[in-house]
């Protein structure tokens, strides 16, 4: 894991998270461990309305995760109910967290690889729907990171369970002077409990 990153992970407190949250996380942390006994793949895609902030940073942390605590087979994506672009921001805020961001494809729909370590296979962040051709088809956990798509979509096809773990949108700092800050926060407290989850995992 890059220095810098291990740096931001080495401050989180992720055993401080509330009782609250825990019981949100519980079930990803029980899909997550079922899998592992049984040595299967374990597949996650993280569903927002827009897949442009949240979910994104969900994929990106829970991937990292896995790889700090050595939890093999793990595979992470991210949709949305409709297709839009990876927020510039969230590609900042995980650059200056530790993460080494740099893009394939300057598009309206602009496509970045974003690696925790020199060898890993990069996350590949850009917009799509949950049912993209990138995503898997079928056996995977929908993870719902924020309320509407948790309303929007009461059915995800193919998923093997639908897990709601919500998050406060960032997007309302935007064009404020505590954009950054609020980036910054929203980033760390799904990185806290990304990690949380997989610190859980019995292998």
């Amino acid at each position: 894991m890059y220095r810098e990153l291990l740096n931001t992970v080495q401050s989180l407190q992720w055993e401080n998270i509330g009782p609250h949250r825990k019981e949100i996380l519980e079930p990803l942390i029980s899909f997550i461990q079922q899998k592992v006994n049984e040595g299967k793949e374990i597949n996650l895609n993280f569903i927002c309305t827009h897949n442009s902030r949240r979910s994104h940073l969900a994929q990106v942390w829970a991937q990292a995760a896995s790889a700090f605590f050595t939890i093999p087979q793990v595979h992470c994506y991210s949709g949305g109910t409709e297709t839009t672009a990876l927020f510039p921001k969230i590609a900042e805020t995980l650059s200056e967290q530790g993460f080494t961001v740099f893009s394939i494809a300057e598009t309206e729909n602009p496509v970045y690889a974003i690696k925790y370590n020199e060898n890993s296979l990069p996350v590949i962040g850009f917009s799509k729907k949950y049912n993209s051709p990138f995503n898997p088809v079928s056996g995977f956990a929908a993870i719902m990171t924020c309320s509407q798509a948790d309303g929007g979509c009461p059915f995800i096809p193919g998923a093997e369970k639908r897990i709601p773990i919500t998050f406060e949108d960032p997007k309302i700092s935007d064009n404020t002077p505590e954009q950054r800050a609020v980036y910054a926060e929203r980033s760390l407290q799904i990185a806290e409990e990304m990690f949380y989850v997989f610190s859980k995992i019995k292998k």
